[in-house]
């Protein structure tokens, strides 16, 4: 497995989740969102969703900022293009049978 093969493999582990896949839509739409307004969302505890914000950190798929004692989570842009690329990838292998 390449290095490309493990980070999207990692990007995709980390979506992997309809929790962490929601605070993703969530924060496409809402970007600068802090940790503490995906509780009522998603009816899960704050525990709950700082661990799902701890994986999505990890895999580098948000950024962070801090605003006072709070700290606001955006989408890391980037990573939504390697996963774009992955996909186009993807599909033109399915067009072609040409893997790349």
């Amino acid at each position: 497995m390449t290095g490309s093969d493990e980070r999207n493999v990692a990007l995709l582990r980390a979506l992997a989740h309809p929790v962490r896949l929601g605070i993703m839509r969530r924060l496409a739409a809402e970007p600068e969102t802090c940790a503490c307004d995906f509780t009522d969302v998603f009816g899960v505890s704050q525990p709950t969703i700082s661990q799902h914000l701890k994986v999505l950190r990890e895999a580098d798929l948000v950024s962070t900022r801090r605003r006072g004692t709070q700290i606001c989570y955006s989408v890391r842009v980037e990573a939504i293009d390697e996963l774009r690329v992955l996909f186009a990838d993807l599909g033109q292998v399915a067009l072609t049978g040409a893997i790349t």
